[in-house]
């Protein structure tokens, strides 16, 4: 593996160091996957710097009972085969927790993994509803499942009484989620669904299915796709002139600042659930915002590096409530994480099937002016929503 130089603070290749449980002294070792390469490398990028930046501050503070702690950071390469390679070369090392990425699809089968191997993991940004539902003893997810994904916009869509919805959502796992929860909140909320199309990766040509979608005139599109396919969508979208009263993306490739950028004009007044934003009322928000920005080169962070921060925090806290760097204490101590970071409140509880997730609302953002605005809920002081009709 490869030294990753973009990371200063002590995030030592894996292969540099022995396989061997964590010694008394020095550094305490932490395990972290993310895709560094590959199609969710962009998602990666924003992890890097969340990791950073959460290293720095757990480091700053003293670290764990003095000894500061570093990342021995895999990267899974966007494949699911190398993430569970990834996965058993830090097993073997010996980390005490592993800090598990963005793909639902990779994710899913590294926790499996992990889960039989007994080694707590720690969930960060991946979504699909199935990793902790039924879930797992060993599996902890801080962030939000995709069904909240769903509710913070069709929680939109029903406050502003629409009557039919069109989806378009790709097959991996994560868009799956997010599809599925939209129609039971579709009819939760008696709104129809005109059109629900999945497709599979490598598709590029949306316009037969947008003009399908345009000829029965939904009042909202609701798409879940990562960050080509998001861009494609909009700019065919505008191509063909299908016009609902809001485009809605899942999170995924609308939450990327890229997405703004790459869109144009065609990514105007779309608005994509998110599971952070710097309007938050948490404290050290703005810090962080501050702070993830400056370690991505003065680019604006999106909530995969807000997430990855609170990832570092929290693993660093159930080492130390754990006063150990061993597994079964450490996951003890998991279950008894009651913390507010700058990303959100953590605590991992079992409700609704599911079983230690982080009970954590989404917000809702709207491209006004070619910048993200936040537009849902109160609690962030939205700004009105523009309508595209």
């Amino acid at each position: 593996m490869r030294k990753l130089t973009l990371l200063t603070l002590a995030l030592t290749p894996l292969l540099a160091l022995p396989a061997s449980a964590q010694s008394s002294t020095g550094t305490i070792k932490i395990g972290a996957i993310t895709s560094v390469t590959g199609r969710f490398a962009e998602f990666g990028k924003m992890q890097l710097a969340g990791f950073k930046v959460g290293v720095a501050e757990v480091n700053r503070k003293g670290g764990i009972g003095g000894r500061k702690i570093e990342l021995l950071i895999e990267d899974n390469a966007s494949d699911v085969n190398k993430g569970l390679a990834a996965a058993e070369r830090l097993v073997n090392a010996g980390v005490p927790l592993i800090i598990n990425e963005y793909s639902s699809s990779l994710v899913k089968a590294q926790a499996q993994y992990l889960a039989r191997q007994k080694v707590p993991n720690l969930v960060i940004t991946s979504s699909g509803d199935d990793i902790t539902k039924p879930g797992s003893d060993y599996i902890f997810r801080l962030n939000q499942p995709a069904t909240e994904y769903a509710r913070v916009i069709f929680n939109i869509f029903r406050d502003n009484k629409f009557k039919s919805v069109a989806i378009i959502a790709g097959t991996g796992a994560f868009e799956k989620s997010v599809a599925d929860a939209a129609q039971d909140f579709a009819k939760l909320y008696n709104i129809t669904i005109v059109e629900d199309q999945r497709y599979d990766k490598g598709l590029t040509d949306f316009r037969p299915v947008l003009n399908r979608i345009k000829a029965k005139n939904p009042d909202g599109i609701l798409m879940v796709s990562y960050a080509e396919d998001s861009v494609a969508l909009m700019r065919q979208a505008r191509e063909v002139g299908v016009k609902p009263r809001l485009f809605a993306g899942g999170a995924a490739g609308f939450a990327l600042p890229d997405f703004i950028k790459d869109s144009g004009s065609a990514g105007e007044s779309v608005i994509t659930a998110t599971a952070w934003v710097p309007q938050l009322r948490y404290a050290g928000v703005q810090k962080l915002n501050v702070d993830l920005k400056k370690a991505l080169g003065g680019q604006e962070p999106s909530y995969h590096a807000a997430q990855a921060y609170a990832g570092v925090i929290v693993a660093a806290e159930a080492i130390r409530k754990a006063g150990s760097t061993d597994r079964e204490k450490v996951k003890a101590a998991l279950n008894t994480i009651n913390l507010t970071t700058a990303f959100g409140p953590v605590q991992f509880k079992d409700y609704d099937g599911f079983r230690n997730q982080n009970p954590l609302a989404m917000v809702a953002q709207q491209v006004q002016g070619g910048a993200f605005v936040p537009i849902y809920p109160k609690s962030v002081v939205p700004r009105p929503i523009k309508f595209e009709r």
